[in-house]
């Protein structure tokens, strides 16, 4: 589609950097730990724990998303908002799977383009908070900054920070990769069983006609394969999911960053990308400092109160070789003002020639609490911001080439919308999140159909 070269030069290794350098700078959004001792203790026993995921992994997702930079391919980044410990189980993963692959196999048909998945799993298990103390019962305590930091639970001694969290996330978030490969490797996705990932409740949706249409067009397109080739078309069974998270808490992804054997630089072998929140991108900051030094791609949420200038040197900071596949800029103003912000961005952009990979956040920006005082999101309003993205990008020469959604596999009641009308009134019968709004399943399935049909009407041939 579009014609780049793509390069992949060494990362520089700068001789004043290391895993705990970001120790000497300002740190936003982590707390202090009470007990240094238990910390160190905690961190140290991280440190010597076998890495989660494979610089060879790291390697290959780099490689595909600078193909989606070049305009070949298209980026699926979803997940939950704050995975919790005690969702750790086998059905909620299987379901997170399921939709995120329904989704990419909606975008692919669709749009006849290769789909990069990347979950917010097996790690996201800490958030940003704009606040660090609530009033609860008349006393002062910590805001809930995630599973990884302290518990939901509203009391003193259980939002104190709790370094052995640091452990139990790694535990969880190693249960859950070895389970995702599991399901992956052994035939979850093939395609000669579309009832593995054809969803009951899409009868009732309007576009269930076209979505089974697609289910029997890809059914022909198996069989046709197996007519004239001598073997059994098996080559669609593995199917590969990569794992993010939000580089916040820097004890966790400072512990498990390594170097490897016969590879230049360093690695987080907790997740295959991590990103960068827009409450932590100073240039000074701790944050930052720890980025600057890895080989994973690494994510850059970017809201309306950027600096253009700043957000050009951090990029710049962040991938000084201009190495492809390096960068997402995940986007997410609001649509009342991706209008206003994004333009000047993509042409900036454009003109300092930086390979990036532009995704569209349209969830942190359309928040809103109800009279009830239930924080939601409108579908109308998500789907808005995306639309609106994709003609910004469409009309200054640019590739919109990923998405990044808050969405779980369950049937949750969070987010107001969609083709079957969820209304703030029916917010109370499945909310379960402890933070932001997700999608649910069939909100997610209706948002890939829209997805597709506005990449048509930018890219498509």
């Amino acid at each position: 589609m579009y014609s780049q070269k793509s390069v992949a030069p060494e990362t520089a290794n700068p001789k004043d950097w290391s895993p705990q350098s970001w120790k000497q700078f300002p740190v936003k959004q982590l707390p202090k730990y009470p007990n240094q001792a238990a910390l160190e203790k905690a961190y140290n026993e991280l440190q010597n724990n076998p890495p989660l995921i494979t610089s060879w992994e790291v390697e290959a997702l780099k490689k595909k998303l600078a193909d989606v930079s070049a305009g070949n391919g298209f980026l699926l980044q979803g997940g939950d908002c704050a995975e919790s410990f005690a969702d750790c189980k086998s059905p909620k993963i299987v379901n997170l799977l399921k939709v995120l692959l329904q989704m990419s196999f909606i975008l692919i048909h669709e749009m006849e383009t290769s789909v990069v998945r990347v979950g917010r799993i097996a790690g996201q298990y800490a958030k940003p908070r704009s606040r660090d103390y609530e009033i609860v019962d008349g006393e002062k305590i910590h805001n809930y900054r995630g599973d990884l930091i302290n518990s939901i639970n509203p009391t003193k001694e259980d939002r104190m920070p709790d370094p052995q969290r640091l452990i139990e996330g790694y535990n969880k978030a190693g249960l859950t990769i070895n389970f995702l490969r599991a399901l992956s490797d052994e035939g979850f996705a093939d395609l000669h069983h579309p009832e593995y990932w054809e969803l009951d409740f899409m009868q009732e949706n309007e576009y269930y006609k076209e979505y089974e249409a697609m289910v029997n067009s890809i059914q022909k397109a198996v069989n046709f394969m197996e007519t004239i080739t001598p073997n059994e078309f098996n080559t669609l069974q593995k199917i590969n999911v990569y794992t993010s998270h939000e580089g916040l808490n820097l004890y966790y992804d400072s512990a498990q960053t390594q170097r490897v054997p016969r590879r230049k630089g360093w690695y987080n072998l907790s997740a295959h990308m991590v990103w960068l929140g827009n409450r932590t991108r100073d240039l000074g900051g701790a944050h930052v400092e720890y980025l600057r030094g890895i080989r994973n791609p690494i994510g850059i949420k970017i809201g309306p109160n950027y600096d253009l200038d700043q957000t050009l040197k951090l990029i710049e900071r962040l991938n000084p070789t201009h190495e492809q596949g390096k960068i997402v800029l995940i986007t997410r103003f609001g649509e009342d003002e991706v209008e206003k912000g994004l333009p000047d961005l993509i042409k900036r952009i454009k003109h300092e020639g930086m390979p990036v990979v532009w995704s569209c956040d349209p969830m942190h920006g359309n928040t809103f609490k109800t009279d009830d005082d239930v924080k939601t999101r409108n579908f109308d309003a998500i789907i808005s911001e995306i639309r609106k993205t994709f003609a910004i990008h469409r009309d200054l020469g640019s590739y919109l080439g990923g998405v990044h959604l808050e969405l779980t596999g369950d049937n949750v009641t969070e987010c107001v919308g969609g083709a079957n009308g969820l209304h703030e009134g029916q917010l109370h019968k499945n909310y379960e999140t402890y933070c932001d709004p997700r999608l649910n399943y069939q909100q997610s399935l209706e948002m890939a159909f829209l997805i597709a049909k506005e990449w048509n009407q930018s890219y498509g041939s």
